[in-house]
């Protein structure tokens, strides 16, 4: 990852980053993840008086303005390990603005003595992959199963909320090694169509395909998209039950692990 500053990407983007201290910019960070995510009204991401306390604590709550106007919010909290937890971001999709909020985020860790922030994904959203192992050099730690339960939103409902722990060091980039010629790699896991196939391969590094949209996926062919949690679940999370490490991801979609 190049060290762009939080500033750059934020001009880049169009936007000025900031944290949030009125109640106004609180409840406008209410809408916007309502906005993007949809959620029940007892599943809300980051509550009002639950960001409120955060910022009034001492925690991170920030967010990208297009003049006025919120296009972007991030909430995270202090974590053991010298460590930001960073517990939802939400923006407005094609700008950058995501990008922008992290880097802010990364500037506010190192001024507040923090040495990793880290965060939850879904293995099967290819472009958020891509976004934190390749474009910020985040890698993930450890597979955690079913994590939140069930979710009532229209982006996670009807899934299980399996989810890969990222950790980002933030003074350092965090890139797994550059020699490895990923196009030559066994493919463990593959993409054909809508559908996983599990290869019969071995090797001291493997690739763990990633279906091409989760998310329509799940609206287009349910049991397509059940089948691809499963299979990554036993491929990926197996793998890295047994002492297998991440450390990149291709321009394919596929993870890229040392099995040993």
């Amino acid at each position: 990852m190049s060290r762009q500053s939080s500033e750059e990407a934020a001009a880049k983007a169009g936007v000025v980053v900031r944290e949030l201290r009125e109640i106004d910019e609180f409840r406008e960070a209410y809408r916007l993840f309502d906005q993007i995510w949809h959620p029940d009204p007892h599943n809300a991401p980051a509550p009002v008086d639950l960001m409120i306390g955060f910022a009034h604590t001492g925690n991170y709550v920030a967010g990208a303005f297009d003049g006025s106007t919120l296009v972007g919010a991030s909430v995270g909290f202090l974590a053991a390990g010298q460590a930001l937890h960073s517990h939802v971001t939400g923006a407005l999709m094609g700008r950058g603005i995501g990008y922008a909020l992290k880097l802010h985020q990364r500037d506010w860790c190192l001024e507040h003595g923090l040495k990793k922030i880290t965060w939850t994904f879904d293995p099967l959203v290819r472009r958020n992959a891509r976004f934190n192992l390749v474009k910020l050099g985040a890698m993930p730690k450890t597979y955690l199963e079913d994590f939140y339960g069930a979710m009532a939103d229209a982006i996670n409902e009807g899934d299980a909320s399996d989810r890969l722990l990222a950790v980002w060091q933030v003074a350092q980039d965090d890139h797994g090694p550059d020699d490895l010629q990923a196009e030559t790699l066994p493919v463990l896991l593959d993409c054909e169509g809508e559908w996983p196939v599990v290869r019969g391969v071995q090797g001291d590094v493997v690739l763990v395909g990633t279906p091409h949209d989760i998310e329509a996926l799940r609206r287009a062919n349910p049991a397509a998209a059940r089948e691809w949690r499963t299979a990554v679940r036993t491929v990926l999370g197996g793998l890295m039950g047994g002492g297998g490490r991440v450390v990149g991801f291709t321009d394919r979609g596929e993870y890229i692990v040392v099995v040993n």
